[in-house]
């Protein structure tokens, strides 16, 4: 299914909607056995603005508050405005028509621009084992934060979440969606700054939402390991089948084998 994203959205100022975490789903093994969308991280952001000028520019692409402009090559409407480039965020978010360097979120409907923010917090890859990537293809982009540390320059612990975004045109299969988050380990909440972070969409005036925790205490935690898709309204996309527990793959594999001896004792 085809659709932009919150075309029809009002302009109403201030609203606010939470997304409940019982709507978060479990990521390992669902589409890569760490919990990413894909293993295809595709090469790290060179910051183009933003954040320390000592690393914009930088090669490796490790900065603190930096940005990066990218043109799309297709069509993304947002809150009712249609976009063909945007910013990646070192802060663990994109924007929209400008870049942000802030490290606050106030909530991602604090953003001075439209953001979708998988993890909007103190993201320093100055030291950090991992750093931000981007992967562009027809019609989507992945944008990771992999094994990223927190500010000031701290490289343990690490978090890991990439965002999936989709263009106007892509045909969404069943059980996906025009965005998504997801989440492998994530080690850290708040920095040096005691700076909290908040995961969710705001439109650049106050209007969005967030996910449960967001602000809070122990969001890290709650993500950690999960997933969820939004469709082009934001609304979370239920999974199209239940992912087994962990547990349950041995169990499933003993009785494959058990079934396979009975079959044979029979035929012998």
């Amino acid at each position: 299914m085809a659709g932009s994203i919150l075309a029809g959205v009002g302009t109403a100022h201030g609203a606010l909607v939470t997304i409940p975490q019982s709507a978060l789903n479990s990521s390992p093994g669902v589409y890569t056995a760490g919990g990413y969308y894909t293993n295809d991280l595709g090469p790290n952001i060179v910051t183009t603005g933003g954040g320390n000028g000592a690393n914009v520019g930088a090669a490796d692409g490790r900065n603190d508050d930096g940005f990066m402009a990218l043109d799309l090559g297709f069509d993304v409407t947002f809150f009712g405005t249609t976009y063909s480039s945007l910013y990646i965020n070192n802060n663990g978010n994109v924007s929209f028509g400008a870049g942000i360097s802030e490290y606050e979120p106030e909530g991602p409907t604090g953003a001075v621009a439209p953001v979708i923010s998988p993890f909007f917090g103190d993201v320093d890859t100055r030291s950090s084992e991992g750093v931000v990537h981007y992967n562009l293809s027809d019609s989507q982009l992945v944008v990771t934060w992999d094994q990223v540390g927190w500010y000031d320059n701290q490289a343990d612990p690490t978090n890991s979440f990439q965002l999936v975004l989709r263009g106007d045109d892509y045909g969404v299969p069943t059980g996906e969606g025009s965005i998504g988050f997801f989440y492998q380990m994530m080690g850290w909440e708040e920095t040096e700054m005691t700076t909290m972070a908040a995961a969710g969409f705001g439109d650049g005036q106050g209007n969005g939402q967030v996910i449960e925790g967001s602000l809070f205490t122990e969001l890290n935690n709650a993500l950690e390991e999960t997933y969820l898709w939004f469709d082009a309204n934001l609304e979370p996309v239920p999974p199209t089948q239940s992912v087994p527990e962990p547990g349950t793959f041995g169990l499933m594999a003993l009785g494959v084998a058990a079934f396979g001896l009975m079959r044979r004792r029979k035929v012998s």
